[in-house]
């Protein structure tokens, strides 16, 4: 059976990783300088960890989390609102002969993680381990 266009079991490009790092620092140098006003990210502090293009470069998903995670979806909805701007302020920055599409998606990783350390420690996990070690 084919795979589908643009799906590789093993993982991003090297040159993916590579832009995507780049679009992630320009945007962090812009949103740090704050070159631009939106009142809802007035006196916010949004960090990008990660930034992930496709693998035509075309589209770039920026991972993005307010310090303190205080109105996360108040600042995904603003960074949206800005994409077009933002793209244009890194299309000046950079020279790609096309400028990727950017997408702000908030960064639950974090969250995740927490999750799953709390599950790993309830009671009823360690029931199941304490088993385990008994065999």
């Amino acid at each position: 059976m084919a795979k589908h266009p643009g799906q590789d079991s093993r993982g991003p490009s090297q040159r993916q990783l590579r832009v995507g790092e780049t679009v992630r620092k320009e945007l962090s140098d812009i949103l740090t300088r704050g070159e631009f006003s939106d009142p809802d990210l007035e006196g916010v502090i949004v960090t990008i960890p990660e930034v992930r293009m496709t693998p035509d470069l075309r589209l770039a998903t920026c991972l993005v989390m307010p310090l303190g995670g205080k109105n996360a979806d108040k600042v995904e909805k603003a960074l949206n609102r800005s994409a077009k701007f933002l793209r244009g302020q890194v299309s000046r920055r950079l020279t790609m002969k096309y400028m990727p599409d950017l997408r702000f998606v908030l960064d639950t990783r974090f969250d995740d993680d927490d999750r799953i350390d709390t599950l790993l420690h309830s009671s009823v996990v360690a029931k199941d381990l304490g088993k385990d070690e008994e065999e």
